[in-house]
């Protein structure tokens, strides 16, 4: 964000120190009457320190805390619902924004990482049939720092139990790249070596296929990776399972993804939600493997997460097999099975706030 002029945040009047840009940051500590050097100070207690309050920056003036405390706000997510999975491995947080709007953030712990899953948007525009986020519409983009919020939550509940957050994915509610400067500036704070410290490529940015975005995301010079649900290999399944194919078709998907590559010379990942009798066939997976056989890409095979909006099943795991065996022997192209998480505390997009808001058990 390069405005002189401080962010008002959508849920309130007072702005969101998370919002702000280093230049916003500076730009509000001369409005204060404060040094430049409070800005990098400030910077820190946000982002490294990740302090909960005002008054945990102890090494600012009193008088600066209070000036903080009078004319800005710190975050604004509050926890409206929280879920654990059996195994411990998943906790799932439905947070309310000072609006009231309910966003979902996931922490999922693996063998050898921890990633936080979080949302770019309340709702989604996108209206995939099988999601539980698309089943419920759009209702506004996030700010930067309520993404930004989300990752940092996250990070406190970890450093609480002696870990460290290894890896972001842009994949909770709503389209990152339909918020692309929300999106854009949040990476840019996940990932800046003086803010939370994240490492580029442990950053997943995930899109529904929104062409000319992917070609802008392609030529910002980053080393975030990219993933591209598609999830059906002709235009008339694809059509059916996610309307955004109407307006930007496979052929020009797939030529935003090769033009991805060639400029970022990173590899793609294809999120297939894999739907019994719906894409888990032979001829889906010719239809598939012909599609990217020419493409730097890994598929990401995702047993579907049933949601009440939806009738689809999840594949089995001799037609994942199969399917995975036609890629890999007849057109090279590899794949991947996600491990599911969360299934028990509807952990999938959407669901947890779907089962609050319809007032289920969750």
């Amino acid at each position: 964000m390069t405005s002189q002029t401080l962010p008002v945040s959508q849920a309130g009047p007072l702005p969101n120190l998370y919002d702000l840009s280093r230049e916003e940051m500076d730009h509000l500590m001369r409005a204060l009457g404060e040094p430049r050097y409070r800005v990098d100070q400030v910077w820190e207690w946000l982002y490294q320190h990740k302090a909960g309050s005002f008054a945990a920056m102890t090494n600012l003036p009193g008088e600066l805390r209070q000036k903080l405390a009078e004319k800005t706000r710190l975050g604004g997510l509050d926890v409206a619902r929280e879920v654990f999975s059996n195994d411990g491995e998943t906790r799932k947080l439905l947070l309310r924004l000072p609006d009231g709007q309910l966003i979902e953030t996931v922490l999922m712990r693996y063998d050898r990482r921890v990633t936080a899953c979080v949302s770019t948007q309340a709702g989604c525009a996108m209206g995939c049939v099988f999601c539980a986020t698309g089943q419920m519409g759009f209702a506004r983009n996030l700010t930067p720092g309520e993404i930004v919020e989300q990752v940092i939550h996250v990070a406190r509940i970890l450093e609480d139990d002696g870990k460290r957050l290894s890896n972001v994915v842009l994949m909770g509610m709503g389209e990152p790249l339909h918020n692309y400067e929300a999106t854009l500036a949040a990476v840019e704070r996940i990932t800046d070596q003086q803010g939370l410290g994240i490492g580029q490529r442990r950053v997943t940015v995930s899109t529904v296929g929104l062409v000319p975005a992917i070609r802008r995301f392609a030529d910002e010079g980053l080393q975030v990776r990219l993933a591209v649900s598609l999830h059906a290999a002709t235009d008339e399944k694809r059509n059916a399972l996610l309307p955004v194919n109407e307006r930007w078709p496979l052929a020009e998907l797939i030529g935003a993804c090769h033009y991805y590559v060639e400029r970022t010379g990173r590899r793609i990942m294809i999120e297939w939600a894999m739907i019994a009798g719906e894409n888990d066939s032979p001829e889906e997976a010719h239809a598939l493997g012909g599609l990217l056989q020419s493409l730097l890409c890994m598929v990401n095979i995702i047993p579907l997460n049933p949601t009440t909006g939806y009738t689809g099943q999840p594949a089995d795991r001799e037609r994942i097999r199969a399917f995975r065996g036609i890629l890999l022997d007849d057109y090279g192209v590899q794949s991947t099975v996600r491990v599911r998480r969360g299934i028990d505390i509807d952990a999938g997009c959407g669901q947890l706030k779907a089962a609050v808001v319809s007032g289920r058990p969750a």
